[in-house]
C-alpha cells in the first residue's frame, strides 16, 4: 500500500476536517495572488540578472563602502562589542563573516551582529523618511551572499533591490504607520533585508511571495529604542533585528518552507493589520525606473540625521568668518518637535547641543569627537554647549548666531551635504570610509578593501572580501 500523500490529498483531508468543525472555508483556503503581487514578486525574482544603470551602480557601491566603514568602526563601540560578544558565545556554522573580528558563524547570526555594528556609531546612511537602509540591507545581502558564494555584481543588485522594497513599503504604509508608536526603521528594514536576502539566494517568484509572507510575520519594532541610553537596543531595532529577520525569511523558504501566497491581500493581511488605508500601488510604483538608493543620503558627519544640517550650517559660517568661540553669545537652531530625539541626549553623537559646541571649538566634528563620551563633561565644551538653544518652530533660517557685540549671522543650507540634492563625491565617500576603517584595519587592508568595494561588480565571489574585512 502506498503510504505517501500528495499535497492535494493533505489539503483535501484538511478541508474535510475544517468543514466538519464548522470553520469557514475562507479561513484556510488560499486565493491566487493579485496582479500586483505577481508583478512585484516577478520583478524581485529577476533582479539578480538585471544590470543596474551605470549611475545607480556607482551610487550603490558608495553605500556599500559607507556601510562597511560603519560596521568596522561600530565594532569598537558599546553596541558593536555587545554584538561580537553575542556571536562569539552563540556560535553557529562557520559560513559568514563578522566584520572587524576573527569570527565566522551562521548567516542569521552574522547578519544580526553586522547590522548592530553598522548602526552603532550613527554614521550609516539614511533614506528621506524614517529608515536607515544600509545597516540592515547590506549585512543581509552579505550573509546570504557568502553562504551561496555570489558575485559582486549579483550583490550590488540585491542591495539596490533591498533599498527599493523597504522604501516602497514605508511609502505604501503611509500615513498610518507614521502615526503609531511602531518603529518605521525596523519595518522598512526587514522588508528591505528580506528582499536583498531573497535576491542573494536566487529565489523564484513563488518563493519570493513566501519570503514576503514570513517577512510580514516578523515585522515588528516599537519606538521605545529612543529610551536606551547605551544605543544597543537602537542598533538592534534599526540594524540587527531587521537584518536577522530578512535572512531568516529567505533561508526558511530556500530550505523548502511554504506559506501564504499573497500576504498583502485577502483575509487578515499585512495591510489590514498595519495600515488599512495604505496604498498598495506604491509597492510597484516606477519599479525599475526610480531607484531608491539614489534618494538615500550618505552622512558627511558621523552623528544622528537631524544634526547634519545644523553642523553644515555652523561649518559654513565658520568658514566665512573664523569666529573665536567666545565671540558667540548664543546659537539658535530652528527644529521641528519630532527632532527631540537629538535634544540633549546622553550620547555625544545624538546630542545636538554637544555637537554644535564641538564644531564651535574644533571647527569640525570628527568621528573621534562624536564618540568621546568623556568630553561631554569637559568644562570648555559645557560652557559653549549652554549657548545652544532649540527653537521648536521649523522654518528659516535654520541657524542663527548672536555675537558678543549684539550682531547676528544666519545660515540656512539649501541641501544637506550627502543628500540626493547635494551628493558627496567619490573622493569624499572614500575619505570618510578611510577615516573610519584605517584605525582598526590598518592602512594596507583599508586601501585594498576600498579598492575592491569600488570595483565590486568585477568580484567573482563575495567571500574574497573576508580577509580584508576581518582582523585577528
Amino acid at each position: 500500500m502506498n503510504m505517501q500523500l500528495t499535497r492535494r490529498d493533505l489539503m483535501k483531508g484538511l478541508a474535510t476536517s475544517v468543514m466538519s468543525a464548522g470553520i469557514p472555508r475562507t479561513a484556510w483556503t488560499q486565493e491566487p495572488p493579485t496582479p500586483l503581487m505577481k508583478r512585484l514578486s516577478e520583478y524581485m525574482s529577476q533582479a539578480e540578472s538585471r544590470a543596474l544603470p551605470a549611475d545607480v551602480l556607482e551610487k550603490t557601491k558608495y553605500h556599500i563602502l559607507d556601510t562597511f566603514a560603519a560596521m568596522i568602526s561600530g565594532s569598537q563601540l558599546t553596541p558593536g562589542r555587545a554584538a561580537i560578544q553575542f556571536v562569539r558565545a552563540y556560535g553557529g556554522d562557520r559560513v559568514a563573516t563578522v566584520a572587524a573580528s576573527n569570527i565566522l558563524c551562521g548567516p542569521i547570526e552574522a547578519a544580526l551582529a553586522n547590522g548592530v555594528m553598522a548602526h552603532a556609531d550613527e554614521t550609516d546612511d539614511s533614506w528621506p523618511s524614517g529608515w536607515h537602509p544600509g545597516c540592515n540591507v547590506i549585512p543581509s545581502a552579505l550573509a546570504v551572499g557568502e553562504k551561496f558564494g555570489i558575485t559582486g555584481a549579483h550583490f550590488t543588485r540585491a542591495v539596490a533591490l533591498g533599498y527599493d522594497l523597504g522604501a516602497r513599503m514605508l511609502t505604501a504604509l503611509r500615513p498610518g504607520i507614521f502615526d503609531t508608536h511602531k518603529s518605521t526603521h525596523s519595518i522598512g528594514g526587514i522588508f528591505g533585508s528580506g528582499a536583498a536576502a531573497a535576491c542573494a539566494a536566487k529565489l523564484n517568484s513563488q518563493q519570493i511571495r513566501w519570503v514576503l509572507d514570513y517577512t510580514a510575520q516578523q515585522s515588528s519594532g516599537i519606538a521605545a529604542w529612543s529610551r536606551d541610553t547605551d544605543h544597543i537596543e537602537k542598533g538592534f531595532a534599526f540594524g540587527g533585528m531587521p537584518a536577522r529577520g530578512g535572512v531568516t525569511s529567505a533561508l526558511l523558504v530556500h530550505s523548502g518552507w511554504t506559506g501564504v501566497d499573497d500576504i498583502f491581500s485577502g483575509e487578515n493581511n499585512f495591510f489590514m493589520a498595519n495600515a488599512p488605508h495604505g496604498d498598495l500601488n506604491a509597492l510597484i510604483d516606477r519599479l525599475g525606473e526610480r531607484f531608491e538608493i539614489m534618494r538615500t543620503s550618505i552622512k558627511k558627519w558621523t552623528v544622528g540625521t537631524p544634526i547634519q544640517a545644523p553642523l553644515d550650517a555652523l561649518e559654513a559660517i565658520l568658514k566665512r568668518r573664523p569666529l573665536a568661540p567666545d565671540q558667540v553669545r548664543e546659537i539658535v537652531v530652528r527644529m521641528e518637535p519630532r527632532t527631540s530625539v537629538v535634544n540633549d541626549r546622553e550620547m555625544p553623537d545624538v546630542n545636538i547641543q554637544h555637537m554644535l559646541a564641538i564644531m564651535l571649538v574644533d571647527r569640525t566634528a570628527t568621528f573621534a569627537a562624536a564618540h568621546d563620551k568623556k568630553r561631554m563633561q569637559d568644562p570648555l565644551i559645557l560652557r559653549h554647549k549652554a549657548k545652544v538653544r532649540l527653537d521648536p518652530n521649523s522654518g528659516q533660517p535654520l541657524l542663527t548666531l548672536t555675537l558678543s557685540d549684539g550682531s547676528s549671522i544666519t545660515e540656512n543650507p539649501t541641501a544637506v551635504r550627502g543628500t540626493a540634492e547635494n551628493p558627496m563625491t567619490r573622493g569624499e565617500v572614500v575619505e570618510k570610509a578611510r577615516d573610519l576603517m584605517q584605525p582598526i584595519l590598518g592602512v594596507s587592508a583599508t586601501t585594498r578593501l576600498i579598492e575592491r568595494l569600488l570595483d565590486f561588480e568585477n568580484i567573482r565571489n563575495v567571500r574574497e572580501l573576508r580577509p580584508l574585512v576581518q582582523r585577528g
